[in-house]
């Protein structure tokens, strides 16, 4: 399985902290925003990711990323010359997919949960068609909501419905078989001139191949699209490290603990990153490297 994240995007609602940056490149708490969808996917055991992003921000995610090497993973790079769905990513990542299934993740969603590992490896190998995943919300109507089966079956998806059947919102996360790429180029675009998720989802929906994975109690979910949800968001994270001494989205942590790197390339990064800066991010990764 391959993964793409998607940080493109006006980030019109978070201006004007978004009008000379990228939205995924603000900080949440003590790391860029794309760190927690990235360490998504990497918790999932991808190790190939393609970030699609604006032409005037590919640089920046560049100098940041890099090629991944130093996480023992492969980045990749594409430009999406200007919002067109999020089932655009597909199309745009057709090539980077090649026979692969794929995840896909919205660059501005945090999740968080203790059995998440285990969630994600699962529905990594048991994937047929296309899995989707749930959290429960209290205002349903600003989500794309889905009803389910006792099977977990998807038997209806709506766009921000005005009178919602539930309240289990689909998040930014989806896993889907290699047919998605095709099915997502063959949409026809919305009145807004974009190829939409949910069309593609349904397609799905309609062959009886699309689950919904509830995340459940115990876990959270955001999408920092917003100022109070961007800061509700910082806040849950220093809590947790504050308080648990969790750094959530340590991208270094997460490559080691999923063998993608070995103590010794761990403490080589956190060498580098405590002789730079005094934020505390460097001795934690020593600890973890010297501790292994």
């Amino acid at each position: 399985m391959r993964g793409i994240i998607l940080a493109g995007g006006a980030g019109s609602r978070l201006l004007p902290v978004t009008t000379v940056s990228s939205k995924q490149l603000l900080p949440v708490y003590d790391k860029p925003m794309i760190y927690y969808p990235l360490s998504v996917l990497m918790l999932a055991g991808i190790r190939e990711i393609l970030v699609i992003s604006n032409p005037e921000h590919l640089e920046s995610y560049r100098l940041l990323l890099g090629d991944g090497g130093q996480l023992g993973m492969d980045v990749s790079y594409a430009a999406q010359d200007r919002p067109r769905g999020l089932a655009d990513a597909l199309r745009v990542g057709r090539e980077f997919i090649g026979d692969e299934q794929v995840a896909l993740i919205l660059g501005d969603n945090i999740f968080y949960g203790h059995a998440l590992t285990e969630i994600l490896g699962r529905e990594r190998a048991r994937l047929d068609g296309c899995t989707l995943f749930g959290y429960q919300v209290s205002d349903p109507e600003r989500y794309g909501v889905a009803t389910v089966d006792g099977a977990g079956r998807i038997t209806s998806l709506e766009e921000k419905p005005a009178r919602p059947r539930s309240n289990l919102a689909v998040t930014g996360l989806y896993f889907y078989d290699n047919e998605a790429a095709d099915l997502a180029a063959g949409l026809k675009p919305s009145a807004r001139g974009e190829l939409e998720i949910t069309d593609l989802n349904r397609i799905f929906v309609e062959r009886d191949r699309a689950r919904l994975i509830d995340l459940g109690r115990g876990s959270a979910w955001f999408d920092t699209g917003t100022h109070d949800s961007l800061m509700d968001a910082g806040l849950f994270v220093q809590i947790l490290a504050k308080r648990q001494g969790i750094r959530l989205a340590c991208v270094e942590e997460v490559a080691f603990r999923m063998g993608f790197i070995d103590a010794g390339q761990l403490a080589v990064l956190g060498k580098a990153f405590a002789a730079s800066s005094a934020s505390g991010y460097g001795t934690y990764l020593q600890d973890l490297a010297a501790r292994a």
